[in-house]
């Protein structure tokens, strides 16, 4: 399964490809969308359209896992971040990418077994999981990391649950 991870923003859309198969991570590839703090939101919004629509295109993810929000004391940060996942999931729906989402306390708990870990264990363990030799910045890119892991673990989950119930 090829799952395209996503840290959703406006400046700073995390992203990471993992291939997961027989229970083990292959990083294909991982960094992050940026946009110029200087330029319309509008602009931003589509560079950042322009850029995952890109991605999606060139490596065909077979799903694609998004943090959801969370709500901020910013109200204003929190709706910009809002719309950029309008215009990340416009995309994944127009490349026909289902588009699974999860929670932060789920991806902490999924990635170190602890939902209220913080942001560095997360991070460490996202490192260590895929076996990488550091972790991966911006920090957003190892965000995006660990909800395609969670989404892995996630899935496969689901899945032999609704095997079990066929059965």
């Amino acid at each position: 399964m090829r799952v395209l991870g996503i840290d959703p923003g406006y400046a700073i859309v995390g992203y990471g490809v993992l291939d997961y198969e027989k229970n083990k991570f292959y990083p294909l590839e991982f960094g992050a969308v940026t946009t110029d703090a200087h330029t319309d939101f509008q602009e931003r919004l589509k560079e950042v359209f322009v850029q995952i629509d890109h991605i999606i295109k060139r490596i065909k993810p077979q799903a694609l896992a998004i943090e959801k929000l969370f709500f901020t004391t910013n109200q204003k940060t929190v709706i910009q971040v809002a719309q950029a996942r309008g215009v990340i999931l416009l995309a994944a729906s127009l490349n026909g990418i289902p588009v699974y989402e999860y929670t932060p306390l789920q991806i902490k708990q999924s990635v170190t077994g602890y939902g209220k870990a913080i942001k560095t264990q997360v991070q460490e363990m996202t490192k260590n999981i895929l076996r990488l030799s550091k972790v991966p910045k911006p920090d957003d890119t190892a965000d995006a990391l660990a909800v395609a892991i969670c989404h892995c673990y996630s899935y496969r989950s689901k899945l032999f649950t609704q095997i079990g119930k066929t059965l």
